[in-house]
């Protein structure tokens, strides 16, 4: 078997989630979410080239070196991929003209609500537009911004999260909104079986993060690995906001020294706000700045203490590394099983 030949999947589910599948372009509707230092053009070339959907991680990353890895992935695969990029990140707008000057396919807008005319200027591009909604507010806004499709993402989600569980917001986002354009849910997604029951819902697929960190393709350090792997549900932990005057995106990670040190950076953040040493935005760019620095730690050097180790709770799902293909042929069949299971139950 080729290494890029696609997942096999079944008529059954062909037909449940082919609206999800031609947005994509993809096999399957089923999204690697984007992880700074690990969303790298390997990993999202490899998964695309069987059959999912990936994106790159834009978040903080240099310009030349953002369109230096959009050429990569393009030299890997001819499969569509996307680009996350972090509204709220310093090099963001110069991440946008870059993802519309290379025509790129699909383009995600994360971290913070964009402006419309950005939204504009992506889909005048070409692109498709994928944004987040984690209320129905949210939704309705993005849609009138233009967007192509929603993704859904819950709390349990690691990295970067809103404060919505992800039950609520299916029935605050997904319900109300599946009719009108392609809705994908994200956020404590780690067994295939909920993929199935999502696309029951109505969703147009779904997006995992914390499950592909331990694919043996991604080239995340080993001892990151292992950290996720030896992790309970309940050790992914989610920042807090200390004072409104310093907002800030809350961050779901494995508690551990990053964790502590986030805390004193946020209180002596908020001193330099109140003496005015510092605005409040220069603050969130230094918020943003430690978790990309304290992430490559983690990720790439391995310092599972002093490095972030951003998870979701779906993290006590995982259990050992796998193959690429391995993971996503899973993914399908568990998904299968799951409808094939619900359609007997009704017949019965």
């Amino acid at each position: 078997m080729s290494v890029y030949e696609p997942v096999r999947t079944t008529p059954e589910l062909d037909r449940l989630w082919r609206r999800g599948a031609e947005f994509f372009g993809s096999r399957v509707p089923i999204m690697c979410g984007a992880m700074t230092w690990i969303s790298d053009p390997h990993l999202v070339a490899t998964f695309s080239n069987l059959g999912g959907f990936a994106s790159l991680a834009g978040g903080n990353m240099p310009p030349e070196l953002f369109a230096a890895s959009i050429d990569a992935t393009r030299a890997l695969t001819d499969r569509p991929f996307g680009a996350n990029i972090i509204v709220i990140a310093p090099n963001y707008r110069a991440h946008l003209d870059i993802c519309c000057e290379k025509r790129l396919s699909h383009i995600f807008f994360a971290g913070s609500i964009p402006r419309q005319s950005e939204v504009e200027q992506a889909r005048a591009s070409g692109a498709k537009v994928i944004c987040f909604a984690s209320a129905g507010s949210i939704a309705e806004r993005m849609i009138g911004y233009g967007a192509d499709a929603l993704i859904l993402e819950g709390s349990e989600a690691g990295g970067h999260i809103g404060h919505v569980s992800t039950t609520v917001l299916l029935q605050e986002v997904l319900f109300p909104y599946a009719e009108r354009l392609p809705i994908f849910v994200a956020g404590g997604i780690a067994d295939g079986r909920m993929v199935g029951h999502l696309c029951l819902m109505g969703a147009a697929g779904a997006q995992l993060g914390t499950r592909f960190v331990v694919a043996d393709e991604c080239l995340a350090h080993p001892a990151f690995k292992q950290a996720f792997i030896k992790a309970r549900s309940r050790e992914a932990i989610a920042t807090p906001q200390y004072s409104s005057k310093l907002p800030v995106v809350a961050v779901r990670a494995l508690n551990n020294g990053a964790m502590q040190r986030f805390g004193e950076l946020q209180l002596d953040l908020l001193r330099k706000v109140e003496a005015g040493e510092i605005n409040r935005q220069d603050a969130q760019f230094e918020v943003e700045k430690y978790w990309v620095g304290s992430l490559r730690e983690g990720a790439v050097a391995g310092d599972v203490d002093r490095g972030s180790l951003m998870a979701g709770q779906s993290v006590g799902l995982v259990t050992r590394t796998q193959p690429l293909r391995e993971i996503l042929q899973q993914l399908v069949d568990e998904a299968h099983a799951a409808v094939a299971g619900a359609r007997g139950r009704l017949e019965a």
